[in-house]
């Protein structure tokens, strides 16, 4: 291994072009040039909602289980919305289809039907 070249360095010339140079090569340029050098560093948190995937990285849990919670989640969700929705609305089709029922069975009914509710209204009565 000591027979191979050196790798060529990437260094960036005084005009601020790049260029492959070996490092013995490279153009040296006095620190007043160049000024201060400036570092702007970006400091981010971690979002609130990445809880359970930040938690299975760190127990070691793995990688499949991040995939799993991070594709899973959200199609659960969507899978839970469509069930309520759908539920929503045969409670609604079932109340609409029970008042018909009603009101239809007192626009028929006649003396009977009036005196059966009678009937029943008592028997609620005496409980």
């Amino acid at each position: 291994m000591e027979n191979l070249p050196d790798i060529p360095r990437v260094v960036q010339l005084p005009d601020g072009t790049h260029a492959y140079l070996p490092a013995q090569q490279a153009p040296t340029v006095p620190a007043s040039l160049t000024g201060p050098q400036v570092v702007h560093q970006h400091i981010h948190q971690a979002p609130p909602d990445r809880t359970v995937q930040r938690l299975a990285l760190g127990t070691g849990i793995g990688a499949g289980t991040v995939a799993a919670g991070v594709y899973f989640g959200p199609l659960l969700v969507g899978v839970l919305t469509a069930m309520a929705a759908n539920l929503a609305l045969l409670a609604l089709l079932a109340a609409v289809c029970a008042w018909g029922v009603v009101t239809v069975v007192r626009s028929v009914g006649g003396a009977d039907g009036r005196a059966a509710a009678k009937a029943v209204r008592k028997a609620r009565r005496r409980r």
